[in-house]
């Protein structure tokens, strides 16, 4: 109103009731050392809240009020929970290699995609290095490392034990439970690094096709419709569409070239 409309400063604060010698009022306080010890210690020790902080002032020899030490500590927002960056082990690179045998190496990935009216839907996809048969795409909207367990059970019930399986750094697949499920069950977890999705090129050149094929080739209303047009591509993709990186024949076909081969080896042996 003094600024923009020049109204004089004592109708001003009489119109809303704000005392003058509030209007010129100007504060002389300053926490800039609050502010610096804070920022120091919070870069310190990033796990630890205001009490523990406040404990760290305290024992340094600061004698600044616990109020006044909090209000500073919400203006920087350190009362805000941080989402802590989550620490990886080293990855070593592994080169794709060319499979001999059936169950030697899985690789499995997860899309995503929506429904019409943009509800978020997640697709879990595995498939087997040697043959490049995709052994099961589960689809629903939320799927968690145990949701990814129950699956590759009953893929293994039907098809066996692989030796490896290969995939990305997501959290399903870091979990304790699946980490845990794997070492009960002998399987050998291969990471690639971060970033690195040339590195299981096999499933990523799978998830393209499947993409190209099913994802964004229809306008989907409800899941079941998702998993029908998926299994019916499935069918093809396994049965009857040729491979130029398996001699163009079918993954079924290499799976029964590959499995007389070893029979003949066992035979021989």
């Amino acid at each position: 109103m003094v600024l923009e409309q020049g109204v004089p400063v004592s109708r001003a604060c009489r119109l809303v009731s704000l005392p003058r010698s509030q209007f010129y009022y100007s504060s002389k306080r300053d926490d800039s050392d609050i502010v610096e010890a804070l920022q120091e210690l919070a870069f310190k020790h990033p796990s630890c809240g205001f009490r523990k902080l406040f404990a760290y002032l305290r024992r340094s020899g600061k004698c600044w009020n616990h109020k006044k030490v909090y209000r500073v500590y919400k203006l920087l927002k350190l009362n805000k929970k941080r989402k802590g960056k989550r620490r990886l082990p080293a990855r070593v690179k592994q080169p794709l290699q060319q499979q001999t045998a059936l169950n030697s190496s899985w690789s499995m990935d997860f899309m995503s995609d929506s429904l019409v009216g943009n509800r978020k839907f997640r697709t879990f996809n595995v498939m087997d290095d040697c043959t490049r048969e995709v052994l099961a795409i589960e689809i629903d909207t939320s799927l968690t490392s145990k949701r990814v367990i129950r699956t590759l059970n009953r893929v293994i019930e039907q098809r066996g034990m692989p030796k490896t399986v290969r995939s990305d750094n997501g959290p399903e697949f870091t979990s304790n439970d699946f980490e845990i499920w794997c070492k009960d069950n002998g399987i050998q977890l291969q990471f690639i690094q971060p970033g690195k999705p040339m590195q299981n090129g096999y499933i990523e050149r799978f998830n393209r096709l499947y993409r190209e094929a099913v994802l964004d080739a229809y306008l989907f209303f409800d899941l079941d419709q998702v998993r029908q047009l998926t299994q019916e591509w499935m069918e093809e993709y396994n049965q009857r569409r040729p491979h130029e990186g398996l001699n163009n024949l079918t993954p079924e076909e290499w799976k029964y070239k590959v499995s007389k081969n070893e029979y003949l080896q066992l035979n021989t042996v």
